[in-house]
């Protein structure tokens, strides 16, 4: 979901139903309740061409965007046109995430069952915390960052001392 999908969420929720109740308290008293009737489905349907309008052109912009990010990295199809190298590079793009994955879940799984100890004065601690936050946030994401630096936090200041 890109940014401007986002914007267009926040802006356009239920703005036509806002309207309609902040709008509702100066009609006239002596309009109909079918003639109010009809005036709140026209206002529902005006807001809701506007929200069609926003989610288009957040929808361009976001085409856009990919078109632009097409033309400088370029595809697969691209890297097929290549003869013998282009495959390769293909199965390497594909490998990367699962490779540096499991090169990190083996790191982890050799410092933190003990079998790799990173001493105090070592450059390999931050080294270690590095490494896993760009691996972790590269493959998942910010969440996966918010929900491992506690525990590595705790880890490390338990491990020199601190508490």
């Amino acid at each position: 979901m890109s940014i401007f999908t986002k914007i267009v969420d926040f802006a356009s929720v239920g703005i036509g139903g806002k309207i309609i109740d902040g709008i509702k308290d100066y009609f006239p008293p002596s309009m109909s309740d079918a003639e109010k009737s009809q005036l709140e489905l026209e206002m529902t349907k005006v807001a809701h061409t506007q929200e069609i309008e926003l989610l288009g052109l957040a929808n361009d912009a976001d085409r856009e965007f990919n078109n632009r990010v097409t033309e400088m990295e370029g595809t697969a199809a691209d890297l097929k046109s290549i003869p013998i190298i282009g495959p390769i590079l293909i199965l390497l793009r594909g490998l990367q995430r699962p490779v540096w994955g499991f090169a990190t879940l083996w790191l982890d799984l050799k410092v933190f069952g003990g079998a790799w100890v990173i001493a105090e004065a070592s450059p390999l601690g931050p080294a270690f915390i590095a490494i896993n936050i760009l691996v972790l946030g590269f493959l998942f994401g910010e969440r996966a960052i918010k929900n491992v630096m506690p525990f590595l936090t705790t880890f490390f200041g338990a491990y020199n001392g601190k508490k």
